[in-house]
């Protein structure tokens, strides 16, 4: 977890002056892929992009949601099994990876791909009461 928090450190999200991704696009870049994303130089969260446009989603502390992708009006939504409303997020390629604006306000939360970083999506299994 110290090398992505270190590697994250070091990118600064890059300009968008990129167009934004249609779900198409999102699609072929992302399909078969786990993305590790952070936020203003520290680790955020890590997704794991599934055919028909699932994914399974953690905030890199092993409590993994699965859930949906979709394509409203030039965004790209997801729906997670732990929520019914959509969060939405507009995508551009950088050319050295993934940014993501929620719901395309430049006033709000920016994602930005990490580069392969050698870690990987730990998911635990549900809690168990006895």
């Amino acid at each position: 977890m110290m090398r992505l928090a270190l590697i994250l450190a070091m990118l600064a999200p890059p300009v968008l002056a990129q167009p934004v991704m249609s779900a198409e696009e999102f699609d072929r870049y992302t399909q078969g892929k786990t993305l590790f994303y952070g936020f203003d130089g520290t680790a955020y969260g890590v997704e794991r992009y599934l055919s028909g446009r699932r994914v399974i989603w953690s905030f890199l502390d092993g409590d993994c949601k699965e859930g949906i992708w979709y394509e409203a009006a030039g965004q790209i939504c997801f729906v997670y099994e732990d929520r019914s409303d959509p969060q939405c997020w507009v995508f551009r390629d950088t050319g050295g990876g993934l940014v993501a604006q929620f719901e395309g306000d430049p006033t709000q939360t920016e994602l930005y791909e990490a580069d392969e970083i050698g870690e990987e999506m730990l998911c635990y299994g549900p809690d168990v009461g006895v």
